[in-house]
């Protein structure tokens, strides 16, 4: 992998990670769009740790706050609303993790198709523009039921399928239930940290499984860049998202997944 290649990845993976616009669509396409050969387990682990960082990093007075209370409340029997809050991301995680545990090999084998992604980006596209248009944007992530955090949750696990976007409908369901924009995006960034981290451990686990050369030097770029594009872009989506809304994410993805339908169909 050269350079640029590295660098155009990463930095695709760093933006899309946190938009609600799929970054597996976008992984999968551009090599197909350019010709590239598939960029590899290895890179793939490493632009998802970039990426774990940014959302650490960016959240860590929330994250040191969370784990805190979650562990008080093991320990101590201590229910703070923070431990409750981090409770709610531990069952919003749930479903995801038994979903990819089921069927990844049936996701990897047969969902990853250009008309897949299409239909996909273009359908979870009009639902995020419905719900960001008729959720009635008045809670805050602290008011949060469990049931709430369930139908986030499945909808989370609906990610697994390309072209969704795990924080699209991740935000989808939380407009539905009346979060603010503001208030999805956040919830949806604290529930993207135990997603990312399994999905990074699994892949490194499967890496471990693996022989042959690995390109350090790509691999540590693919990082850094990941990183610091995925922190700018959750910095500016959070200050710019309760001003813009959700609109010009759902015509980015009507125009993308009608690009796609024209390009291989």
């Amino acid at each position: 992998m050269d350079t640029v290649q590295a660098i155009l990845l990463a930095l695709l993976q760093g933006l899309t990670e946190f938009l609600p616009i799929s970054s597996s669509a976008h992984l999968i396409l551009l090599p197909r769009l350019l010709g590239w050969e598939d960029q590899g387990l290895a890179f793939d682990v490493a632009v998802h740790v970039g990426t774990l960082l940014a959302v650490i990093l960016y959240f860590h007075e929330d994250v040191r706050r969370l784990l805190l209370a979650w562990f008080a409340s093991i320990v101590n029997r201590q229910m703070s609303a923070d431990a409750r809050l981090a409770w709610l991301v531990v069952l919003g995680t749930i479903p995801a993790a038994l979903t990819g545990l089921l069927l990844d090999d049936v996701i990897e084998t047969h969902l990853r198709s250009p008309l897949v992604i299409a239909l996909t980006t273009i359908g979870f596209g009009v639902l995020l523009g419905v719900a960001d248009q008729r959720g009635r944007q008045a809670r805050r992530e602290d008011s949060l039921s469990v049931m709430d955090v369930v139908w986030i949750g499945l909808a989370q696990a609906l990610a697994l399928i390309p072209g969704t976007s795990r924080s699209g409908v991740t935000m989808t369901a939380a407009l539905a239930l009346g979060l603010t924009r503001t208030a999805a995006a956040r919830f949806s960034f604290l529930l993207s940290i135990p997603v990312i981290l399994m999905a990074g451990s699994y892949k490194t686990l499967q890496l471990a499984q693996q022989t042959g050369p690995v390109d350090w030097g790509s691999i540590l770029l693919g990082t850094l860049v990941a990183a610091v594009s995925a922190y700018l872009c959750i910095h500016f989506f959070l200050r710019l998202i309760e001003r813009i809304g959700m609109l010009p994410f759902v015509v980015y993805r009507l125009l993308l997944g009608a690009f796609l339908l024209v390009l291989f169909y």
